[in-house]
């Protein structure tokens, strides 16, 4: 991931996910590189993991507004923080973006080398399933 975000992700603000990967459709496209457009109204499977240096929440949010059942995060440790959530749409073009929660204490820095030498990757996978 970095240097594709920036040091920190302040609260309040979302993880970019600059680089694209296997894409089958246009349904759900790219609208920037942090925010994703879901064309249908529908629902989707939405699955990612962040590594990050610090204790740590991300959520999603629909069209600007959190999530609150999709909240998760770590205490301690050094692990990813990963999600798996079903997200329902009702309207079409709904903006779908991963966010450290406004009013949360710390910005997050997203690991930039975890167990090697090489740059870690933060993944998010979005499929509607309905």
């Amino acid at each position: 991931m970095p240097p594709d975000n920036a040091a920190t992700v302040a609260p309040g603000t979302d993880v970019s996910f600059p680089q694209d990967g296997p894409n089958s459709g246009s349904g759900i496209a790219r609208s920037g590189p942090s925010s994703f457009n879901l064309a249908e109204i529908g629902t989707y499977l939405v699955l990612f993991q962040v590594s990050v240096t610090e204790a740590g929440q991300l959520i999603l949010t629909l069209n600007g507004e959190d999530l609150a059942y999709t909240v998760v995060g770590r205490a301690t440790g050094t692990s990813q923080i990963v999600e798996m959530a079903i997200v329902e749409t009702t309207v079409i073009n709904s903006i779908l973006t991963v966010r450290n929660p406004a009013g949360n204490a710390a910005a997050l820095t997203i690991t930039p080398l975890a167990g090697g030498t090489r740059p870690v990757s933060a993944h998010l996978v979005i499929m509607q399933i309905q």
